[in-house]
């Protein structure tokens, strides 16, 4: 969450959907970078270019219809945004997964599946896209005594899970060196 400009109209959220390497097509170690890329350029490329993000109301891209313009939510992105189905820039299982998750978060919270709520494509990072191999102990698989922890060795998507992989990796560590009497 960033403290800065919270003076918008809208609210500004993130939806997830996981991917994995089973995702990438590949299991090269950079296919999550690609992957990645892949989605921008596809996202750039159907809001037509300049920078124009695709984006459609919640009601349309739920039911996989036509476009029906944008209603009562202004969408709010800069530059500009263009009313484009964004399921043409993602994967079907990532825009399966998207709409399987919002409907079961309307589930819960009345009114996050607003029918014009507007969605706009594409955030492509929730963590880093590239994952240091560790082994069962923690340690990196080429480099004894490194142990690869959190977000930026591809192991956690946030605040706290990263810390809890940290947590974890100092455990092992001090199993290691401080074992107990």
């Amino acid at each position: 969450m960033s403290y800065h400009a919270r003076d918008g109209a809208n609210s500004n959220a993130a939806i997830v959907a996981q991917v994995d390497s089973r995702d990438f097509g590949s299991d090269h170690p950079l296919a999550g970078m690609r992957f990645q890329a892949d989605l921008e350029r596809a996202a750039y490329e159907l809001g037509g270019g300049g920078f124009a993000a695709p984006a459609q109301r919640m009601c349309d891209f739920l039911a996989g219809s036509g476009l029906s313009g944008f209603g009562a939510v202004s969408p709010s992105y800069r530059p500009v945004v263009a009313n484009k189905a964004i399921a043409a820039c993602l994967p079907e299982a990532v825009t399966a997964a998207l709409r399987a998750g919002i409907r079961q978060f309307a589930s819960r919270l009345k009114g996050f599946d607003m029918g014009d709520a507007v969605l706009t494509a594409v955030e492509s990072r929730t963590s880093a896209p590239v994952r240091i191999l560790r082994d069962a102990g923690g340690q990196a698989t080429r480099l004894k005594g490194l142990y690869p922890a959190g977000e930026g060795a591809g192991y956690a998507g946030g605040i706290v899970s990263a810390a809890v992989d940290g947590l974890r990796a100092a455990e092992r560590i001090m199993a290691l060196y401080c074992p107990p009497n």
